[in-house]
């Protein structure tokens, strides 16, 4: 598809995920860490506006002077910001004005592209919709999260649906050896996929499929939220903490587990694989069935033989630079570098993940106690 093309349904894309949603459900920040579906498709039009219409475009005027405070997410080079727990707070601009937004920027794009596409244009347009379909896998988390913590369990559609597991559980065997890590392909990758370098291996066995709701129930029952020997220090004081028996969305309902999605709240079914856990509870469930999680680099090599892409899935690597890792000079090297801390890996895909974020060298990362990210787990025999 022409870069052209791509931006256009890039844009389309984030308002049709919103399109269901009712004029209330744009405002809301029910938690620091879900960002108001507002917000987000702000937030993406202004990533348009300040790093390519700002510098490339002649003769721009920006939509609104408050803008650029009001939707910077965590660029401290360009410029002040509102707080990410504050964003739920702004009842203006409206919702109305936010759509305006999008038009004036998405118009002023389409024009740069046809009148000066020169190679910096077009790398930073490619860099703005990969960082929008990201945040259209936010808007899936968000959204969800803003309608299932509301007691009357919102139904959105039939979007977003597990699949159950058809294959026969096996254990898929990857020999020791030296492998190569790292984006090597023609297309787009992030600057956190490279630069390939080598790793070694032991010889690993790892699940052909997803754990399930069934198999996680059994953790449940056997008293594993209560059992400190299974958990991290930290994953035991956070859900000691929280008071955290059962992964997000659960539901324990006249003596039966329900579970929340989009399409509501149904009976939990337990072929469906598990999801929305913290790397806490995937640490814990693997010790309770005496294995563990993989690691970033056991889960790259292995990806060939997977069938993934229903859920994000927790290794137990810290996210890292690579050897030789260089971030980009000014605001593009605030993208990725500045997260390498306190921050853990998941590879893989989701029901949510837009098309070509899926390649198995991609590197998600999310903080160890996060729960609203549609993540699940997957074993490998220690």
């Amino acid at each position: 598809m022409k870069l052209k093309d791509l931006f256009i349904k890039t844009r389309k894309d984030s308002e049709a995920l919103c399109a269901p949603l009712e004029t209330e459900d744009y405002v809301v920040q029910p938690h620091p860490n879900v960002s108001p579906p507002k917000w987000h498709l702000a937030h993406t039009t202004w990533f348009f506006e300040q790093f390519l219409l700002v510098k490339y475009a002649e003769n721009y005027q920006e939509f609104h002077p408050d803008f650029g405070f009001l939707f910077n997410s965590y660029y401290n080079n360009m410029g002040e910001r509102t707080l990410r727990q504050n964003r739920g707070f702004m009842t203006r601009p409206t919702v109305t004005k936010v759509y305006e937004y999008r038009r004036y920027v998405t118009d002023a794009i389409l024009k740069l592209l046809d009148y000066n596409p020169i190679d910096e244009v077009l790398k930073l347009v490619e860099i703005g919709i990969n960082h929008e379909q990201q945040h259209q896998e936010l808007l899936a988390y968000d959204i969800k999260y803003i309608l299932g913590t509301q007691p009357t369990f919102p139904v959105l559609g039939e979007i977003f649906k597990l699949k159950e597991a058809t294959q026969v559980q096996e254990w898929l065997s990857v020999s020791e050896g030296i492998y190569e890590i790292g984006y090597q392909g023609d297309g787009f990758c992030f600057d956190n996929e490279l630069p390939v370098h080598k790793v070694y291996l032991e010889t690993f066995e790892i699940s052909n499929k997803l754990t399930n709701n069934g198999e996680y129930l059994e953790f449940i029952q056997d008293g594993s939220y209560d059992n400190f020997n299974l958990w991290h220090d930290e994953g035991w004081h956070f859900i000691q903490n929280n008071h955290i028996k059962h992964p997000l969305y659960w539901h324990f309902i006249d003596g039966a587990w329900y579970h929340y999605h989009f399409n509501g709240l149904e009976k939990l079914n337990p072929n469906l694989p598990v999801s929305h856990m913290s790397m806490y509870e995937a640490y814990a469930f693997a010790a309770w069935k005496g294995m563990r999680l993989p690691t970033e680099f056991e889960w790259e090599i292995a990806a060939s033989q997977l069938n993934w892409g229903q859920l994000w899935e927790w290794t137990n690597a810290a996210y890292q630079p690579y050897p030789g890792f260089t971030e980009a000079e000014g605001a593009l090297g605030e993208y990725n570098g500045k997260f390498m801390m306190n921050q853990t890996v998941l590879k893989g895909a989701s029901v949510a993940t837009p098309k070509g974020h899926e390649r198995p060298t991609y590197r998600n990362f999310f903080h160890a106690s996060s729960r609203w990210v549609f993540s699940g787990i997957r074993l490998v025999k220690k």
